[in-house]
């Protein structure tokens, strides 16, 4: 006899990665198992929900009304069964985030204790990149993410902005000058920031008369981690647009030197972000709820510098 709530697991996550070969990973399970799974499904069912060609696999009409439906009663069971656990906070399980450095080390980790206090029966794993994750691939909950989301697959709330600051080195200034204008901005070299999603250089970006203006910037540094882009700052080789709350201690010690200081960088978005077809758990929208908390100190995000200063102690300027 089929076992109908593992067939709607095993069916869902086919769905999530595209893939037999990984939903079977994902559930610790032989690929012939999850095969077996879904035609056992399909014929109970008595009907074909997905459709499947060498290259992809794709839902069919009946296929994706069914999957909408098994997102819902599961979710519903495992809220459920969240509720009536004889657990402080009635919520438990694994969850797995992502989010960039910068965010975990000053802002999330910090607090996390007061997360668990809530919630002692929910066990984080926490990835820290600012990598492009394959939240469905990867069995990735949730990700904080820096900046606009494209991708409709995702859906969103945002927690609050990042502040950026232009600056440089006093050495760097000594030998190259500090650029009063848009145009001699372009002449400097910069430390080129590799955009996570693309792969490219980000131009510089400011606010000027409240539109949005880039002017883009070359160097001979390329890097794509953001301790590794204040280091490279702090050593003169090139000018850079840290976060704010990355720079302010050595803004505030000497070590680097706002420029154009009547344009301010455009702030960018903290968002976290989560797959937008699938049913949201319990233990998500707690964890959601308290990032929420977290970030509403400020509508800007500059929490306590103490924490960045220990952080970023062990660098130094040229």
């Amino acid at each position: 006899m089929i076992d109908r709530f593992q067939a709607m697991r095993t069916f869902i996550r086919i769905v999530d990665t595209n893939s037999f070969t990984k939903a079977a990973q994902s559930l610790d399970m032989p690929r012939a198992s999850a095969t077996t799974i879904l035609q056992n499904l399909e014929a109970l069912l008595g009907t074909q929900l997905l459709v499947r060609t060498t290259r992809r696999l794709s839902l069919t009409s009946e296929g994706a009304a069914y999957y909408e439906r098994c997102a819902r009663i599961l979710a519903d069971i495992d809220d459920a069964e969240a509720s009536v656990r004889q657990t402080p906070g009635g919520v438990a399980g694994r969850l797995r985030v992502e989010m960039p450095g910068l965010i975990a080390n000053a802002i999330v980790l910090p607090e996390l204790d007061d997360f668990h206090a809530r919630y002692p029966q929910i066990d984080l794993v926490i990835g820290v990149s600012l990598r492009n994750v394959d939240l469905v691939g990867e069995g990735v909950d949730c990700s904080i993410q820096l900046g606009e989301l494209p991708d409709s697959g995702f859906a969103a709330r945002r927690l609050g902005v990042l502040e950026h600051v232009t600056c440089a080195s006093p050495a760097y200034l000594e030998r190259h000058g500090a650029p009063a204008s848009f145009d001699e901005l372009a002449r400097h070299p910069a430390v080129n920031f590799l955009s996570p999603l693309s792969g490219r250089p980000l131009e510089f970006d400011f606010e000027v008369d409240g539109s949005p203006t880039k002017v883009k910037v070359d160097g001979f540094v390329n890097v794509c981690d953001e301790l590794a882009y204040l280091t490279c700052g702090l050593q003169g080789l090139g000018l850079v647009q840290p976060p704010l709350l990355a720079a302010q201690p050595y803004l505030d010690s000497g070590a680097l030197i706002e420029v154009l200081p009547q344009w301010k960088p455009l702030p960018t978005p903290v968002s976290v972000a989560l797959v937008k077809t699938r049913q949201v758990s319990l233990r998500v929208r707690v964890f959601i709820d308290w990032l929420t908390e977290l970030f509403e100190g400020a509508g800007t995000v500059n929490r306590d510098l103490s924490r960045v200063r220990q952080l970023l102690g062990g660098l130094q300027p040229a």
